[in-house]
């Protein structure tokens, strides 16, 4: 059984992945920005009290909360060898931005990009030690191409993707394996709002969540680097 930290689990992929693996018996740690979002849900801690669970308060803007929920996780656990990041913020940005949201630029680039950087750094000495680490990350078809005039979240995906990219440099031969996951539209709130797609016919977050239970069972000869989910068709990869 793995030692896992997920990030971004009060909801949706997060939440879904969190779910199925505290059910096969994996050690989970999870990093919230609020925990009362946990209250009176499957993955409340007052309900979940195991040593084989664990939920601190994370902050992707914060540095400090990341080391701090890290060490906790080393306390607690002994070790990490997993880490799934499913934390990310979505915002309108175009190309062509008013002043005013110069800090919606900024709050995208540290959420999606430096959060999982500082939270991967934070543990990386811990991955090493581990058998078979493994990274996941929840990027986005976003991060492989442009589509419409959603700039700072695509540059944002892009960026993530390249970082996807230099930590399997990094950690290939420490035995740590990486997969990006990149899907389409996702049946979450980030989408609640998106019209012209049934939701139904949207990737679902128990199959996300499935998918990155499989990939924790393969072995390191046979972990993909990549994986792009198509809920419709793509004709620009």
């Amino acid at each position: 059984m793995r030692k896992i930290l997920i990030s971004g689990a009060t909801r949706g992929i997060g939440k879904a992945i969190a779910l199925k693996l505290l059910k096969e018996g994996h050690s989970i740690s999870l990093g919230v920005r609020e925990r009362e979002d946990l209250l009176n849900t499957p993955l409340d801690p007052k309900l979940n009290t195991s040593n084989s669970f664990l939920v601190h308060t994370y902050d992707a803007t914060d540095q400090n909360s990341s080391k701090k929920w890290v060490e906790k996780t080393i306390e607690t656990f002994k070790g990490i060898d997993t880490i799934i990041h499913c934390a990310g913020i979505f915002k309108r940005t175009n190309l062509l931005f008013n002043d005013n949201e110069i800090k919606d630029i900024e709050d995208i680039w540290k959420v999606n990009v430096m959060g999982p950087w500082i939270l991967t750094k934070d543990a990386w000495k811990y991955l090493c030690l581990s058998n078979k680490p493994r990274i996941i990350v929840l990027v986005s078809m976003s991060g492989k191409r442009s589509k419409g005039n959603l700039a700072s979240y695509s540059m944002s995906k892009f960026a993530l993707m390249s970082l996807c990219q230099t930590m399997r440099n990094e950690g290939w031969e420490k035995g740590i394996r990486v997969t990006a996951i990149c899907p389409g539209w996702v049946n979450t709130d980030m989408a609640k709002e998106i019209n012209h797609f049934p939701k139904k016919d949207m990737i679902q977050t128990n199959d996300i969540a499935s998918i990155c239970s499989n990939l924790l069972n393969l072995p390191n000869s046979s972990v993909p680097f990549e994986l792009a989910l198509n809920c419709q068709l793509e004709t620009t990869i």
